[in-house]
């Protein structure tokens, strides 16, 4: 049986400040920010966390990483150095693990033209001293951090372009020297965990079939490719977006363009005990990045003024519309 989880705590960029949202049990509907947190004058926030009793964010800019208190104080602050005037093309992310103890920050160092490889750094998430760094072999523009429910190790998926994409996980961090394993892919884009953290979902960078992973070796369950939901794969292809669910079903979203040009998208569940398909998932969305599964049965989609809608099973009104859907996977917003 899967233990409950705590309430997620996700954030949403809206009007320059970082808008808060616990989704807890029985919350559903356009979701109200539990708290709003004001960057430092003069700063854009690229990517944000939320600690969990919502006294604390941690935000990355362009230059730097950022931690204020609920009260706007400032707790410290990390500056990328050399001080990058590149204003496109890089996204540096960040992550609070799941204790709330560290920060996890990823630096694209080489696309910021800092003059050395990407960096994944581990901070003291009170006093921002740097626990651990791990020099990377990538080039990227963005990454996701994804961490995991149960044992507290975090993935990254980070995103090269072109050249795809490269998998790794870090383990430990405020009481032990934390470890960092690489996956042995670079064509694979993560998508999401399992609410019990036993297996993980990707989907080939090509866009030619989704994998599911056990946790934490990443051998591969099974994989499905566009073939299986009853597509061709010259005209189909997979999203880069979808996830679990509930812990035995997965959404998998099938894209492509009809004769006539027009772009469609379908959601498709997946028992990912047998490896089988379930049937499509009918929601209302105007893009395939708007859904987002959440684990226990419920998703989220986009509300007016930008506030988050939280959905059941049970028949809930129609949504908004959404922004256009991101061109590649490192432009969706994490949750």
């Amino acid at each position: 049986m899967v233990p409950e989880p705590p309430p997620k705590v996700i954030t949403r960029l809206r009007d320059g400040r970082i808008h808060a949202y616990v989704v807890g049990a029985g919350v559903y509907g356009t979701l109200e920010p539990a708290a709003v947190f004001q960057p430092r004058d003069g700063e854009e926030v690229v990517a944000s966390a939320v600690r969990q009793d919502l006294e604390r964010v941690v935000y990355t800019t362009l230059n730097g990483v950022v931690c204020l208190t609920r009260a706007g104080d400032l707790m410290w602050a990390s500056d990328f150095e050399p001080h990058s005037d590149a204003r496109h093309g890089h996204q540096p992310g960040c992550a609070l693990s799941l204790d709330g103890r560290t920060v996890w920050v990823y630096r694209p160092d080489a696309m910021a033209g800092r003059g050395g490889g990407d960096q994944w750094v581990v901070h003291d998430a009170d006093s921002g001293v740097v626990v651990a760094r791990r020099e990377l072999e990538t080039v990227g523009h963005g990454a996701f951090h994804h961490l995991h429910p149960v044992d507290g190790s975090i993935y990254i998926d980070i995103g090269e372009g072109q050249d795809g994409s490269v998998i790794l996980r870090g383990t430990g961090g405020a009481d032990s020297e934390p470890e960092f394993v690489t996956y042995p892919w670079q064509d694979r884009c993560l998508i999401d965990l399992a609410p019990s953290g036993h297996q993980f979902m990707t989907v080939d960078h090509g866009q030619a079939d989704v994998a599911f992973h056990d946790h934490p070796n990443g051998d591969v369950l099974f994989t499905l490719p566009v073939e299986a939901f009853g597509y061709d794969p010259e005209e189909s292809f997979v999203e880069w977006s979808g996830g679990y669910l509930t812990e035995d079903t997965a959404i998998v979203t099938l894209g492509g363009e009809s004769q006539d040009e027009e772009e469609w998208f379908r959601y498709h569940l997946v028992d990912v005990r047998t490896g089988t398909l379930s049937g499509e998932f009918t929601v209302e969305a105007s893009n395939p990045y708007e859904l987002v599964p959440l684990g226990d049965g419920s998703w989220l989609t986009g509300g007016p003024g930008g506030d988050p809608v939280r959905w059941s099973s049970a028949p809930q009104p129609s949504a908004p519309p959404h922004p256009a859907a991101p061109t590649s996977p490192y432009e969706r917003q994490q949750p």
